[in-house]
Order: structure tokens, then C-alpha cells, then sequence
């Protein structure tokens, strides 16, 4: 939780930094953090996350009703909303369209994370989100199934991740890109053995 100036800056970079990576294109995607225990400050839809401003930036309710702001709060709030609702830890939810996420997305297939250290260490397994129209109740349903997870994959349309700060959401959403093109590049490549696996976790 942080002070509404600070957050509009903070996710405004945020936004940014994710456009220059190239984890969302155009005005993909939407972007939220917690103020407090009842609002939220979430990106709106149609405005691309390169060029996105400070003032562009909805503050909602946890109900997902506009409380201050201009434009049209992103259509996927209610998935936001939901995550905070269900991780009073969580500050941050980032749901982007990274390219080789998506190019294992759109045919179901999960990413391996289990290929190197930073991959259990930041996100473990991540599960893939069943396919749901973008903004749907259905979408929201299938995405609160798997609520506690810090990231998630969306099939055929991207990915979620959360974290107790702005900068752990990001981090583990560069780390999901890093391993989705890891596993592209190095196709059916081995594991980490299990008892190694195990070892890692503990130290999450």
C-alpha cells in the first residue's frame, strides 16, 4: 500500500518499463496496484502502456466502480480486484501479453520452471488459466481458481503475475518471459533433478 501520488508515478514506470521490455505491445494488457484496504489504482483501457500517464490512471473501488479518474477503468478489473481480495499480501497484479509466453500460450502448453534456480525460486509452477473471453465472468472464475498463485499463464492470451510490491509483480513477470523463451530455445532439455527442486523451495 503507498500514498496515491507515489503510486501513480510507480506504475506509470512500471507500465513504461514493461513496454520497453516488450512484455506488452500497444495498449495490451492492464496494470494495478492497492492504495488501501478499499481501492485500487489500475491502468484504463485503450491507451497504449508506452505512452501512458500518471493522470490516465483509475482509481476503483473492490467492487470494480470507478472512484476517481477519467476513461474507462481496464475491462479485467474484476480479476484484479479479486486477486486482492483473496491475498491481502498482494500489492501489485500485472496481466500482460508477453510474446514467448504467448507463443506456449496459444498452444496450452505450460511453462517448465523447474529448468534453472531463478525460475523455482521467483514463480515455482505455474499453472495455465483455461481459455475465457477477455472481461468475461467466466474469465474471472477461471483466473480465481488459481488466485494464490504468484504467476499464472492464460491460454491463448497471456499472463499474471502479483507480489507483495510493484517491483516483485514485475520481476516475476520478466522471469516468466525469461523462461518461456528459455523453453523455446532449448526444447525438451532436463529438469533440475526433484530433490533440488525441493531444496529451493524451502529457500522461497
Amino acid at each position: 500500500m503507498m500514498p496515491e501520488s507515489y503510486a501513480r508515478k510507480r506504475l506509470t514506470e512500471c507500465c513504461h518499463l514493461l513496454y520497453d521490455r516488450g512484455l506488452t505491445v500497444s495498449a495490451g494488457g492492464n496494470m494495478s496496484v492497492r492504495l488501501n484496504d478499499d481501492e485500487v489504482l489500475i491502468t484504463p483501457s485503450g491507451v497504449n502502456k508506452g505512452l501512458i500517464s500518471e493522470d490516465d490512471l483509475i482509481v476503483i473501488d473492490m467492487d470494480g466502480n470507478t472512484v476517481r479518474g477519467e476513461g474507462k477503468p481496464s475491462i479485467e478489473r474484476f480479476f484484479h480486484v479479486g486477486i486482492y481480495k483473496a491475498n491481502p499480501e498482494t500489492n501489485a497484479v500485472l496481466h500482460c501479453h508477453p510474446l514467448y509466453v504467448l507463443a506456449l500460450a496459444v498452444r496450452n502448453e505450460e511453462i517448465r520452471t523447474c529448468m534453472t534456480p531463478e525460475g523455482v525460486l521467483l514463480l515455482g509452477h505455474v499453472p495455465m488459466v483455461r481459455y475465457e473471453t477477455p472481461g468475461s465472468k467466466e474469465l474471472v472464475d477461471a483466473v480465481m481458481e488459481y488466485a494464490g498463485e504468484p504467476a499464472m499463464t492464460m491460454s491463448k492470451h497471456g499472463a499474471i503475475t502479483q507480489g507483495r510490491t510493484l517491483e516483485e509483480a514485475f520481476n516475476r513477470m520478466e522471469e516468466l518471459e525469461f523462461q518461456a523463451h528459455l523453453q523455446l530455445l532449448s526444447g525438451d532439455a532436463p529438469e533440475l533433478p526433484k530433490e533440488e527442486v525441493a531444496k529451493l523451495l524451502e529457500m522461497r
